[in-house]
């Protein structure tokens, strides 16, 4: 039942375009049948069956949409530059769907010169916080979501003291794995078939 529900929720997540793991997953469960108190996939299981969905049946479109998706980080990024920017989630990893936000981390000197920065350039955005765990202890980030040229951006930003630490979504969780500029650009180099510096 387990993997049955990690190939369900993978199924959610490409075609119905949900990002959300634990939605996707209690949406599987049902449509399956499987009680609450039924051991649920972790979400790498379903990042697994995710890759190959995505594989199998959106081989064509999904790595142009992957890389246009990286693209509008990368513009993001370089335009947040001076807040030192890391691009994480799913657009990172690869697994995104086409509407998929890009999620950037945010590490400035005064956290508030982020959304100074937004005000200036006419940027309207929402607000919500947010916590992220490292060294047994939580670090705050507040989380402003904004539309970049089309592409939905979802900013975390951290205490600029947080960069050199190894950020999970919760205490016993995973690392949330990033990249820099250079790391992006290497990315779309390797899938575009030319270098963006």
């Amino acid at each position: 039942m387990r993997n049955r529900i990690a190939a369900a929720a993978a199924r959610i997540m490409a075609e119905d375009g949900v990002d959300d793991f634990a939605l996707a997953k209690r949406k599987a469960a049902r449509r399956l049948g499987a009680g609450d108190t039924q051991a649920l996939p972790r979400n790498d299981e379903i990042e697994a069956e995710l890759r190959a969905y995505r594989a199998l049946y959106q081989a064509e479109e999904h790595p142009a949409q992957i890389a246009a998706l990286r693209r509008a980080a990368l513009e993001a990024m370089r335009a947040l530059e001076r807040f030192n920017p890391y691009l994480t989630g799913a657009v990172l990893k690869g697994i995104a769907g086409p509407h998929a936000a890009v999620e950037l981390q945010l590490f400035p000197v005064n956290p508030k010169e982020v959304e100074l920065f937004l005000l200036e350039h006419g940027i309207v955005y929402s607000t919500a916080e947010a916590r992220r765990y490292a060294g047994g202890r939580a670090h705050a980030a507040t989380i402003l979501t904004l539309d970049w040229q089309g592409t939905t951006l979802r900013l975390s930003v951290f205490d600029h003291r947080d960069e050199r630490i190894v950020l999970k979504t919760s205490l016993a969780g995973r690392t949330l794995e990033r990249a820099g500029i250079r790391e992006v650009c290497a990315l779309l180099a390797g899938e575009d078939g030319f270098a963006q510096t």
